[in-house]
């Protein structure tokens, strides 16, 4: 089994994965010990839905439907990013993009192929697992930081059981969809879903990098 250095390095946002069946054992198991994820005051303010089989590929479908049909994305509950942003941000996020494309061998004036690569998220990237994680309309920025601890939890747990996954804000923008197959209580807001499964090794990818260790950390020494 990983230990915690390896499942934190070896994490990333797969975006192509087999069709070999994902276990409900080894989901339960990960989702047991994902709620002793910390959060404020113990609220645990996360709702999980988990999709396999015929659910999922309904929704791929539906999903699947919009595209072809040039439908309008649903409107956004909440910014995924601010309107402008500033330096560092819009580098790293530049550099994501331009790496990302890079390794598609799409360029980044072909708009077409983008919007096709982007597609594959309404198919959860061929997984057969996928997790959609809601949170109470009326809770605070400190809970939506829970969730993501939660979320990160989550993902660092299937390491641990061979598995990988992609977690996808770009959900949000058809949680109408979502909704139609979950049919979650009004209250909730989608923030994201996460696809799961077998990582596909056919699948050329790019590691993207990360920022030096003196750009996001200060160390106050006695």
């Amino acid at each position: 089994m990983l230990d915690v250095y390896e499942a934190v390095t070896s994490r990333r946002a797969v975006r192509g994965f087999t069709d070999r069946h994902v276990p409900r054992e080894a989901l339960e198991r990960v989702l047991s010990a994902a709620a002793w994820a910390p959060s404020g005051s113990n609220i645990q303010p996360w709702h999980a839905y988990v999709l396999t089989g015929g659910p999922l590929a309904e929704l791929k479908k539906r999903a699947g439907a919009r595209v072809v049909a040039g439908d309008a994305w649903d409107e956004r509950e909440y910014e995924m990013y601010p309107p402008t942003l500033k330096s560092p941000y819009h580098e790293r996020r530049s550099a994501f993009g331009k790496e990302r494309y890079s390794a598609l061998g799409i360029s980044r004036e072909d708009w077409e192929a983008r919007q096709r690569a982007a597609a594959a998220n309404w198919d959860c990237f061929n997984a057969p697992t996928a997790l959609f994680c809601y949170i109470d309309r009326d809770m605070g920025r400190p809970q939506w930081a829970d969730v993501g601890m939660y979320l990160q939890t989550v993902m660092l747990l299937l390491r641990a059981e061979g598995l990988h996954s992609c977690p996808q804000m770009a959900w949000s923008v058809y949680r109408r969809t979502v909704a139609e197959v979950l049919s979650p209580p009004d209250g909730l807001i989608l923030f994201c879903g996460m696809s799961i499964g077998f990582e596909d090794v056919t699948v050329d990818y790019v590691r993207t990098g990360r920022a030096p260790l003196d750009e996001t950390v200060t160390f106050v020494e006695g």
